[in-house]
Formats: C-alpha cells, structure tokens, sequence
C-alpha cells in the first residue's frame, strides 16, 4: 500500500482491513503510522541484502576468480534491480525530509552492507595471493558501483522499463569484472603457492 500511495496517500485504516486486522492491533504492534514505515523499509532491504550476501564458496584459485566474481555481482544486481526494490527506493527519496534517518536506514542496510561483506571477502581473497590490493574497503566500494552504479540509476530515474534483460546484465557484469580485475589481479611475480583447500564465506 505504501508502495503504491505513497506515505501520505496511505492511511491506517486501509493496511489493517487489508490485514485483516483491527486498527488498534497495528497500533499495538508498531505504535505508528510511521514506526510502521520505518519497518517496513528497514525489513525489505535487510531480506534483499540477505538474499545477496548469503554464504558462497569462494574460488579455489585465480582460475576461478573471474567466474566468481561474475556469479556475485549478478546475484546482486538481480536482487536489486526489481521493481519493487526500485519503488522503495524511490518512495524513501521522495520522502527523506519527513523521515531524515530512513535514507540511513536503507543505505546501511543495503548499499553499506554489501560493500562490508566485499571488504572482508577481499581480505580474504588478498591474503591468498587472488587480488592484489592495499586497501580492500576502497576495492570493495570500486567494485560495487563499478557494478551496481548505471543500472541503478537507469532503473531509478527512466522506470522499471530501465532494469536489463539478463543478457544485457551478465554483459554489463563481465565488463565490470574485466575492469575491477585490470586493476586489482595480481601480476604474474605477486602470486603466491594455493594454499589448502577453498574456503566459505561468513
């Protein structure tokens, strides 16, 4: 309901009869229109940022970094671009200076986090001789928005007609993964020996 009226063209009564609830029990559960509101947006992008930062196996060795790296950024860009991520997205926009911590909100829950989850995948991926780097955080923001940056904002400003096809997304990854790995794949003389066995990631 949210979604499709807005904050202000949404009122109580109609999300507890389309519940089938009482008003007051959405009061009682969330004390407010607003709390409400919060909820919601915090509870959607905290499952996409599940969905994408979930465990995966991490590449054995450089052979398999590519292949990786390329499965991730689609897995995360397929969580993101959907339409109704998009409209929450735009919803919290539109609605920042009403709600001034939600864009925090979402940002932490959603951009920030992924880029945390690269930082540490990266260290890992360093300390193995995989990526050459020296400083992950910066790579990791590198990496997310040379992925996540022009489709997102496609899909943001001109609609959802914007989003990919899967074909044009798995382009648009390969390209990104070629340019992260120009940059950040180690040179034949900084390869290190495997060692042991792939590992998972947290």
């Amino acid at each position: 309901m949210f979604l499709q009226g807005g904050y202000l063209g949404t009122n109580v009564d109609a999300i507890a009869a389309g519940s089938g609830v009482s008003k007051q029990t959405v009061y009682k559960h969330f004390g407010s229109k607003e709390a409400l509101f919060v909820e919601i947006v915090a509870s959607m992008t905290g499952d996409a940022g599940d969905l994408v930062v979930g465990e995966t196996l991490e590449p054995a060795d450089g052979a398999e970094l590519a292949g990786y790296l390329r499965a991730y950024a689609e897995k995360q860009l397929t969580v993101v671009l959907t339409p109704r991520l998009m409209q929450l997205r735009r919803l919290v926009i539109a609605e920042v200076g009403r709600f001034p911590d939600l864009a925090r909100v979402l940002y932490e829950r959603g951009p920030q986090r992924a880029i945390t989850k690269l930082t540490a995948m990266f260290e890992r991926l360093a300390a193995r001789g995989l990526l050459s780097l020296d400083a992950p955080s910066v790579a990791a923001a590198h990496f997310n928005w040379l992925i996540m940056a022009d489709p997102l904002n496609r899909a943001m400003l001109l609609g959802d007609q914007a989003i990919p096809t899967a074909a044009a997304l798995r382009r648009h990854v390969a390209e990104g993964v070629r340019i992260f790995l120009a940059a950040y794949a180690p040179r034949p003389a900084e390869k290190r020996p495997r060692q042991g066995v792939r590992r998972k990631s947290s």
